[in-house]
C-alpha cells in the first residue's frame, strides 16, 4: 500500500486532536499539513493547541512543529500539498458545508467527520462494516460538483455507533421493525473535558441540541440503497431516541428495545450468534484501523462498563450486553462505543482506509 499524504483541517480542537493521535504513526497515512482558524494561523501545532491538548500524553513530535495554515484562506495550496484532507471544524452548518465543497472542488477528497452533509443525498455516510457499498455514490457526486478527484464523504454521527452495529446485523437476517434507544453520552462528545467542564461533575444533563433529531434520522440514510446516483433513506425500522449527557470523560453507551417484523422474532441464541459471526468489508479488507472482531458480547449481569470496555480493540470494537426478552418490545439490551475513537476520529481514519483501498482516492 502507498503512503498517502493528509491534512487535518480542525485539527486544534478535540477531534482534530484525536485525529493526530490516530495518524502520528499510521501505516498509510502521513500527516503533511495541518489547519485551523485564522487565530492559529502561522504559529506552530504545539503552540496553537497550548493548554488546549485534552490528552495525557504528549503531541507527537512530527506533527508538533508543524506550522498550523489557515483552514479557509489556504484551501488551494493545502490541496496542493495532501492526498486528501480529513475535516473536524467548529463552524456553522452553512460555513462547513462550504468549506468542505470548496476542498473537494480544489480536487482534494474530504473525509468529514462534521455533520453538515450527512444528509446530502449523494454523499456517502458510512460505517464500512455496514454499508461500504454508499461509497460508489461518490461518481455520481463528482459529476455534480465536476471534479475528477475531490467529494466528500462524512461518518455518522457518534452516538450511533454504538447502537446501529447491534441493530443492524438482526434486521438484515430477521427484520427490525421498531427500535427505542436512550443513549448516555460521554462529556468529549461536546467537545469538553471536565477540566473545562466542571459543571459536568455529579450532574447530569437530560438534553443535547439535535443529537435525538440525528439517533432517528441517520440510520435510515445507513440501511438505504444508492439508486440513481442518490441514497435513498430506508422506511424502516422506525427509531425514536433520548439522548441524555452523562459526567463520563470517554464513551457512549445506548440502553436499547428493539420488536421484529411479526413473526419473526429470534431466540437468544439466535441473536447471539448473528452478533458473533457477523463481520463487514472493513474485516474483509484488514484494514489496519479495522477491530478483528467488530461486536463483543459479555455475559455477565454488570458489563460492558464504560471504563472497562471503551478501549477494546483500540476502541474501535462494539460491546453488547445484557441481552434479555422485556414485557412491552420483544428484546432489550445495552451497548458501548468509544465515542470520540469509533465514534469520530476513528471511525473517519477507518472510512479513509475503505476509500484508499477501495480505488476512490488515487
Amino acid at each position: 500500500m502507498k503512503r498517502y499524504n493528509v491534512g487535518i483541517i480542525g485539527a486544534t480542537g478535540m477531534v482534530g486532536q484525536r485525529f493526530v493521535l490516530l495518524l502520528a504513526k499510521h501505516p498509510w497515512f502521513n500527516v503533511k499539513v495541518v489547519a485551523a482558524s485564522p487565530r492559529s494561523a502561522g504559529k506552530s501545532y504545539k503552540d496553537a493547541v497550548g493548554e488546549k491538548w485534552a490528552f495525557d500524553c504528549e503531541i507527537p513530535e512530527n506533527i508538533a512543529s508543524l506550522t498550523v495554515k489557515n483552514a479557509t484562506q489556504d484551501i488551494a495550496q493545502i490541496a496542493s500539498e495532501v492526498d486528501f484532507v480529513f475535516c473536524a471544524v467548529d463552524m456553522k452548518k452553512d460555513e462547513i458545508k462550504a468549506l468542505e465543497e470548496a476542498y473537494a472542488k480544489a480536487e482534494c477528497p474530504v473525509i468529514s467527520n462534521n455533520s453538515a452533509h450527512r444528509m446530502t443525498d449523494d454523499v456517502p455516510m458510512v460505517i464500512p462494516e455496514i454499508n461500504a457499498d454508499h461509497i460508489k455514490v461518490i461518481e455520481a457526486q463528482r459529476k455534480r460538483l465536476g471534479t475528477k478527484r475531490g467529494f466528500i464523504a462524512v461518518k455518522s454521527n457518534c452516538s450511533l455507533q454504538s447502537y446501529v452495529p447491534a441493530i443492524y446485523p438482526l434486521d438484515k437476517k430477521f427484520g427490525v421493525k421498531e427500535v427505542l434507544v436512550c443513549t448516555y453520552q460521554a462529556i468529549s462528545g461536546a467537545g469538553k473535558t471536565f477540566k473545562t467542564w466542571p459543571e459536568m461533575l455529579d450532574n447530569v444533563i437530560p438534553f443535547i441540541g439535535g443529537e435525538e433529531e440525528k439517533s432517528e434520522t441517520e440510520p435510515l440514510k445507513i440501511w438505504g440503497k444508492v439508486e440513481y446516483g442518490k441514497i435513498v433513506n430506508a422506511s424502516s425500522p422506525a427509531f425514536t431516541a433520548q439522548c441524555i449527557r452523562v459526567p463520563v470523560s470517554d464513551g457512549h453507551m445506548g440502553a436499547v428495545f428493539m420488536r421484529f417484523e411479526d413473526g419473526k422474532k429470534p431466540s437468544k441464541e439466535e441473536i447471539l450468534d448473528c452478533w458473533k459471526n457477523y463481520s463487514g468489508r472493513a474485516q474483509e479488507l484488514s484494514l489496519p484501523s479495522a477491530p478483528t472482531q467488530f461486536l463483543h458480547y459479555f455475559s455477565e449481569d454488570n458489563l460492558p462498563q464504560t471504563k472497562l470496555q471503551r478501549n477494546l480493540e483500540g476502541g474501535m470494537a462494539i460491546s453488547i450486553g445484557r441481552l434479555r426478552e422485556d414485557s412491552q418490545y420483544d428484546y432489550k439490551f445495552v451497548c458501548l462505543s468509544h465515542n470520540t475513537l469509533r465514534g469520530a476520529a476513528g471511525g473517519g481514519v477507518l472510512l479513509a482506509e475503505l476509500l484508499c483501498a477501495e480505488g476512490y482516492i488515487d
